[in-house]
């Protein structure tokens, strides 16, 4: 096969550079897929700084990938030359421990993250084990749907897994890249939704988005009204919070979720937790089956992410500016 041609950085926080590799002759299990566009995640932002200790250089990054299908290897079913599909974070699992074979691969110990020790998607082609590539919906636009495959399945799994419904009150704490998707999802599920966010500037976005209500956390006093409102909360934010109001703000049997990971030690009193049965739990991505059933919904209900767009050689800029918090919501590079 030729050589693949992408960006990758030598050394933790360094610039993106033109690179090439030879991925060797298709595995029997593998797909290759020609990449059309790739989101930027923060996750590829901490690959690329090395935050988790985790980053092996040189490293492509990229895991919201949308493509076609551009070769199979002699084992895999069901995927065609041609076939518009999409990646996410997870690209291979062990396949045969008690979560990959509940179809909960990514719980799996021996979880294998798109571009954790292999290269990712900011590149013209890629490489992963078939059971974790999708069909697209038809009618999906790829630009937009390439941060769903991450970023949105991160958001959605939470909200189903909870249980949300029409009866429910749902909290979206943060309206940015996770949060805009969030509000969407849990509108798609019928919840009376409550946006959260320092910006009073994103509450027409909150709004058009599907939140009945917003709240500038700015505003303690606000906050503090709304005891033992919610049924469920969802941080996606990284930054600090007055996080004793919030599982405050929770009814009994309520749920704070993180899905954003704030810096330091989560330090909450217990009673509140006991007295009430309320929850504080964490979610990480979806897997395979969870991608496909969140990409049914979002096609159904018009969920798309809201995304700049950067060719795949201003793959540096693009990165700049996420970092900056400079974009709305989402970057996509595009081949």
């Amino acid at each position: 096969m030729a050589l693949i041609h992408g960006f990758a950085t030598h050394a933790a926080g360094a610039e993106l550079l033109p690179y090439k590799y030879d991925p060797g002759d298709i595995k029997q299990n593998e797909v290759e897929i020609a990449i059309t566009h790739c989101g930027i995640c923060r996750n590829d932002i901490h690959m690329v700084d090395n935050d988790w200790g985790i980053s092996q250089y040189p490293l492509i990054p990229g895991h919201e990938i949308v493509g076609k299908v551009m070769g199979t290897g002699s084992a895999v079913l069901g995927l065609n030359s041609g076939d518009r599909v999409g990646v996410g974070w997870q690209a291979n699992s062990c396949g045969h421990c008690e979560w990959c074979l509940q179809g909960a691969e990514n719980l799996c110990a021996d979880s294998q993250g798109t571009c954790v020790h292999r290269n990712g998607g900011y590149a013209e082609r890629v490489r992963v084990n078939a059971r974790f590539v999708v069909a697209i919906p038809e009618g999906m636009d790829s630009e937009r749907t390439a941060p769903l495959l991450c970023g949105g399945v991160t958001v959605y799994n939470p909200i189903r897994t909870h249980g949300i419904n029409p009866a429910s009150r749902v909290g979206i704490v943060g309206i940015g890249g996770l949060g805009h998707m969030a509000v969407q999802f849990a509108h798609a599920f019928g919840a009376e939704v409550t946006a959260f966010s320092t910006s009073p500037a994103k509450e027409a976005d909150a709004r058009s988005l599907g939140a009945e209500h917003f709240v500038n956390t700015r505003e303690t006093k606000t906050l503090k009204k709304l005891a033992g409102y919610f049924d469920f909360i969802l941080s996606t934010i990284e930054g600090e919070q007055d996080w004793n109001a919030y599982i405050a703000a929770l009814r009994p049997q309520g749920a704070l979720c993180f899905v954003g990971i704030p810096p330091g030690v989560l330090a909450v009193p217990i009673f509140p937790l006991a007295s009430g049965q309320k929850v504080i739990t964490g979610s990480p991505i979806g897997s395979p089956r969870m991608i496909r059933e969140m990409l049914d919904v979002a096609a159904r209900h018009k969920v798309q992410a809201i995304t700049e767009r950067f060719a795949m050689a201003k793959a540096n800029d693009a990165v700049t500016k996420v970092k900056r918090n400079q974009v709305r919501y989402r970057a996509v590079l595009a081949n």
